[in-house]
């Protein structure tokens, strides 16, 4: 039997339409985060407050980073780029995490300096009325991106949803510091909670790490979604086995092959058919996805090992 390739296109437009809206939002409310933060932290001196202007700034720059990533990672296969550009989406997340470790280190600098030599907060409130504002500011976009993530499968996107969502226990964290020291003149309580929020940065950036090695060394998909190929592969009457079952991310991109195992006394056409069959029960399974199938003999296998043995 010969090889047939099935394959779909990935990244349809209305995704493609929901991750470029994703990222215009994200860099419009890092801008007005950071215009917002930077006056407040010029009034109240808050190391705490530093922390999360910091981190607003490195939002707003991997933001604009997701921005070009995702256009680049969106953009059909060519020619030198038989696979897409997916990958680009993982490259800009690892962009992001030298950003946020660096952001992490100078934030702990500033506040041991600050615990050496404690500086009473002024103008508490009106760091906590732009800390509220922030905060309503980053659900609205967080809830946002929780929805593109989920129809996308987007990395670049989930990556900066988890920067937001680390914003907002942040802001929870500097409206607690800005409390302590400017009411209460616990003046440590700024540094300390601006440990606190670099360690928070620190952890999200080892996350966005681990998952791009993922996409960039082709791990492969969990146990569980490559029990389902396999289990939608061998629930159609006509299929024997599959092996050789391999799958990979790229991006939003999917891609799946296998070796189908057929009654070798089938014709190509049949073969052909019971093939585009599996691929689109794997495709409805697996949006997005672009499937390669190769049909066997059932047992060829086996008859391999043995010849090579």
């Amino acid at each position: 039997m010969t090889n047939t390739e099935q394959t779909v296109s990935s990244a349809a437009p209305p995704h493609e339409r929901l991750m470029r809206r994703a990222t215009f939002a994200a860099v419009a409310v890092a801008v007005l985060l950071i215009m917002l933060k930077s006056v407040v932290f010029w009034f109240t001196g808050s190391v705490a407050m530093l922390g999360t202007l910091t981190d607003s700034l490195l939002d707003g720059a991997a933001s604009l980073l997701n921005l070009f990533a995702v256009r680049a990672s969106l953009a059909p296969p060519d020619a030198e780029h038989r696979f897409g550009h997916g990958k680009a989406e993982a490259l800009a997340g690892l962009g992001q995490s030298i950003f946020i470790f660096a952001s992490a280190g100078y934030i702990v600098f500033e506040a041991i300096s600050r615990l050496i030599e404690p500086k009473p907060i002024e103008n508490s409130v009106a760091g906590i009325v732009v800390v509220v504002i922030a905060i309503l500011l980053t659900l609205g976009l967080v809830a946002y991106q929780r929805h593109v993530v989920q129809q996308t499968r987007s990395l670049a996107i989930e990556a900066d949803s988890i920067h937001y969502r680390g914003d907002l226990l942040m802001n929870l964290s500097v409206i607690a510091a800005l409390i302590l020291s400017g009411y209460f003149g616990l003046h440590w309580a700024d540094a300390v909670f601006g440990i606190l929020i670099a360690l928070l940065i620190a952890w999200s950036a080892g996350k966005i790490v681990i998952r791009a090695f993922a996409q960039l060394m082709d791990q492969e998909f969990s146990d569980q979604d490559r029990e389902r190929i396999k289990e939608i592969a061998r629930s159609h009457s006509e299929v024997v086995n599959l092996h050789d079952l391999r799958t990979r991310r790229s991006g939003v991109d999917s891609f799946i092959q296998f070796h189908l195992e057929l009654d070798g006394e089938m014709k190509l056409k049949e073969a052909h058919r019971i093939s585009d069959e599996v691929r689109d029960e794997i495709m409805a399974a697996f949006p997005g996805s672009e499937v390669l199938i190769h049909q066997d003999p059932a047992g060829s296998q086996k008859l391999t090992s043995l010849q090579q043995s």
